[in-house]
């Protein structure tokens, strides 16, 4: 690495994880649950930064979201969301606490491109987007594909965790519980544990 490449790489990352209510992304489903870390690439230290699930009038909702995968497999619940801070208010923390800087997950095409770019969050542009978490770990993990003319497919996050992270640094123990903060922090270890073997640059 060039010693100008070093020092234009930033040194902290925000990564960020939503749970939502489906795959189609905003505004059809919405984000339930964020969860934010920064991760010190360069000495390898995570830090929880945000946690909050997120506030609606959940009388209003149709099947498609109270039936919503995160419900039915977590232990998220309609309660939980119904008594949580409104999304004005969980909108203007994100912001706040993202706003000019560098920000990731682990697929930013759907955490950011489908929900936090879209209506009702409009995030576009508010930070930089660095080199997708997911995307990285593809090369990495290294799982065959079905499809032909793609190598590899994308690893999910626990497989990627299990086969970059050595350890339990997040402190995930058996399962994954795909809760926004914990995935947030599985995440950024994974991209420490690429770093540091050459396999990730922001």
């Amino acid at each position: 690495m060039k010693i100008e490449d070093y020092f234009s790489i930033p040194k902290e990352i925000y990564v960020i994880d939503t749970e939502t209510t489906g795959l189609d992304g905003g505004p059809r489903d919405l984000v339930v649950d964020v969860g934010i870390c920064s991760a010190d690439i360069g000495r390898g230290v995570v830090r929880d930064v945000y946690s909050s699930v997120v506030g609606y009038d959940v009388t209003e909702w149709e099947e498609h979201r109270t039936k919503a995968w995160i419900f039915e497999n977590t232990d998220l619940t309609l309660d939980d969301v119904a008594a949580a801070r409104p999304l004005f208010k969980v909108k203007e923390d994100v912001t706040g606490l993202l706003k000019g800087r560098t920000v990731t997950s682990y697929n930013t095409a759907f955490d950011m491109d489908k929900f936090l770019f879209r209506e009702p969050w409009h995030l576009s542009g508010m930070f930089n987007v660095c080199t997708d978490i997911m995307k990285a770990a593809t090369d990495v993990c290294k799982l065959p594909s079905e499809y032909y003319g793609v190598s590899y497919r994308f690893p999910k996050l626990d497989h990627a965790y299990k086969t970059i992270v050595a350890g339990d640094p997040a402190g995930i123990g058996d399962k994954q519980d795909h809760r926004a903060l914990s995935d947030a922090r599985m995440a950024s270890h994974v991209m420490i544990g690429m770093y540091k073997s050459g396999k990730y640059r922001p």
